[in-house]
């Protein structure tokens, strides 16, 4: 059988332009969901770890930012190859750069 998608409803995550440009967020704060997901994902932490260092944060808001990841997870990957990439940017200007010595 085939399963349908059904786009959810997230109360504790909002959208908007001027909260770090559009980016999906946590209700009433600055954190990005992306940014949870990273922890989760990528450093292996528990939703009580990240609880742990976000103390602001309550844990029905980490499963509220893991639960917009699973229903929108190209956005969200999307968002952190953007940001990978810009960071490599940043990176190789950086290099190019004189340092204090070779001035």
């Amino acid at each position: 059988m085939e399963r349908t998608k059904v786009k959810q409803r997230h109360p504790l995550i909002v959208k908007r332009r001027d909260i770090c440009g559009g980016r999906p967020t946590i209700a009433g704060t600055r954190i990005k969901v992306s940014q949870i997901v990273l922890e989760y994902e990528h450093l292996g932490w528990t939703p009580d770890e990240i609880v742990r260092a976000h103390p602001h944060l309550t844990l029905s808001q980490i499963h509220a930012a893991l639960a917009y990841y699973y229903d929108h997870p190209e956005e969200i990957n999307e968002e952190m190859r953007e940001s990978e990439e810009l960071v490599e940017s940043l990176k190789g200007e950086y290099a190019k750069r004189p340092t204090a010595e070779a001035v």
